[in-house]
């Protein structure tokens, strides 16, 4: 993701001209708009992120406090840099959060919305969604590219049973029956 910062004031911003700067970044993920308080009728627009990351980044390059991060904003649903702070097993200063937070969102895992001067994160995919990109990789990794072959693996290996192997059987069956042609998908 590549951070486009722009600063552009003038007075006497009109309605008109905050509606042409608006829509002419509109590829723009975020922008944040602030009023000056110093002078009438500022307007500063700033910090706008653009991306030109698709949010297939692969999960298994993520670092254990970006899972970590990760998984507490999932668990919490919307969340501060501090509370995220709070939440975490160690020690860390409020910097290295906010970093992590600005990685993880440059990176397609996390969005934010600005509410008087404070981040608020959340998820901007599901845990399952990025948990099937990984298990994906492992799949082309070490077994050619075949799901077959991942879960006989596993349950070769004791980490799925028989009834949860089953329990995914009849998941499978229920999804293409709700996707068969001529039916709408949930």
């Amino acid at each position: 993701m590549r951070v486009r910062r722009r600063r552009i004031v003038e007075r006497q911003m009109t309605p008109r001209n905050l509606l042409q700067i608006v829509t002419e970044n509109e590829p723009f993920v975020t922008t944040f708009l602030s009023t000056c308080t110093h002078l009438p009728g500022c307007v500063t627009v700033s910090n706008t992120m653009t991306s030109n990351t698709t949010p297939d980044h692969d999960p298994v390059e993520l670092g254990e406090l970006e899972r970590d991060i990760l998984s507490i904003v999932w668990r919490m649903g919307n969340v501060t840099a501090e509370q995220v702070r709070e939440e975490l097993d160690r020690p860390l200063k409020d910097s290295t959060v906010r970093t992590v937070l600005r990685r993880l969102e440059e990176k397609g895992y996390l969005a934010h919305t600005l509410e008087n001067r404070t981040f608020f994160y959340q998820p901007a995919e599901s845990r399952q969604r990025v948990a099937g990109r990984a298990v994906k990789r492992i799949v082309d990794w070490f077994c050619e590219g075949s799901v077959e072959e991942l879960l006989v693996g596993m349950v070769d290996s004791k980490v799925l049973d028989r009834a949860e192997l089953q329990r995914l059987a009849d998941r499978i069956t229920a999804a293409q029956k709700n996707h068969a042609p001529g039916k709408k998908g949930v």
